[in-house]
């Protein structure tokens, strides 16, 4: 099945020198920026993990992005184009997106997965764009197929964003989506990928915020329950957990909380009861419009990897700073961050 998804997928031209090589062949290597890479059915792959969790984090989200029928109805991506284009409005007012000297911007998209919110969010602006897409799992192959069968013209190769096999300042923006925080350390990815815009570039980026004290206990002891388990047996133990998800969400109940209780993080004020439990007991995701795989990928997406790293608005603008990112835009939501800004 691998095999199939890349096929017909083959790097443009002006891709090459992005890894100071020549086209290659199958079986044939290279090494680009310190990071080997080998041609393996039909991509350029780092075939070295050198993190436990990295490797966890591989095989879990290759599972999850392989599992095509579990996010593509029209639901899941009108819900996914929606809140993509909310908090990415900013990127494509920055100078970095516009065409410079002749050329078409070049972009990372580090952490790319099977390219689900590239392929929502650039949909129109791919012709524009010279898009590189760079994944440490086999969720790559799945954005291989997708572009192959668009026929997009962009790249794809299966890296780690922490060695990234591109030089530094390559790249007018960097993008990367919900991926950050599943690496040994958020602050350290996020410098990783920022070095490989240029000066003057843009990036963009979305991080997990810290949740109210007890959804942080919960997300935590059921990540540990269920982290080191096969792939498939946590997908099958989330569905319980989706189930309720969604018995709650039926409910359709409100209450009023008259008022805040500081110790537990929850405001004053009505609220859905399923929306209560969501966001101050557990992750149970709930969207009438979805089925149950389809909300069963958002929970497993939360809890299976073994980082999954929450920040604070305060923290993640300390780190842009250190970095050398002036921050253009922050939306601070209570699901996570998401942030455009200029590399210094």
């Amino acid at each position: 099945m691998i095999a199939d998804a890349t096929t017909r997928f083959a790097y443009p031209e002006w891709f090459w020198p992005l890894v100071g090589s020549a086209p290659v062949k199958e079986d044939e290597r290279l090494e680009s920026c310190g990071v080997p890479l080998v041609m393996a059915e039909g991509m350029l792959r780092d075939e070295v993990c050198h993190d436990a969790g990295q490797t966890q984090t591989r095989e879990t989200f290759g599972y999850k992005w392989q599992r095509e029928d579990s996010y593509g109805s029209p639901a899941m991506v009108e819900f996914s184009r929606q809140w993509l284009e909310e908090r990415y409005a900013a990127l494509w007012a920055h100078p970095a997106a516009e065409l410079s000297g002749g050329h078409r911007p070049l972009m990372l998209d580090a952490g790319c997965g099977s390219a689900y919110s590239a392929s929502i969010l650039l949909q129109r602006r791919f012709p524009k764009l010279r898009y590189v897409g760079a994944d440490i799992s086999r969720a790559a192959d799945v954005a291989a197929r997708s572009f192959a069968q668009k026929s997009v013209d962009g790249a794809i190769v299966q890296a780690d964003l922490m060695r990234l096999p591109f030089a530094d300042g390559a790249f007018d923006i960097v993008f990367s989506e919900g991926v950050l925080h599943h690496t040994p350390s958020t602050r350290a990815a996020l410098a990783a990928v920022a070095r490989k815009a240029r000066k003057g570039g843009a990036v963009a980026f979305y991080v997990y915020r810290k949740k109210s004290p007890v959804r942080e206990f919960t997300d935590d002891y059921i990540r540990d329950l269920v982290k080191d388990l096969p792939p498939e047996k946590a997908w099958a133990l989330m569905e319980p957990l989706t189930r309720l998800g969604i018995a709650l969400g039926e409910l359709n109940a409100e209450i009023n909380i008259s008022e805040e209780i500081g110790l537990l993080g929850i405001p004053a004020g009505r609220i859905n009861v399923q929306r209560l439990f969501y966001w101050h007991v557990c992750k149970l995701f709930y969207r009438p419009d979805m089925a149950l795989d389809e909300m069963n990928h958002i929970n497993f997406d939360w809890f299976t990897p073994t980082y999954a790293h929450r920040q604070s608005a305060e923290e993640v603008t300390q780190w842009c700073g250190e970095i050398g990112l002036d921050i253009v835009e922050m939306k601070a939501e209570e699901a996570g961050i998401t942030v455009v800004a200029t590399k210094l």
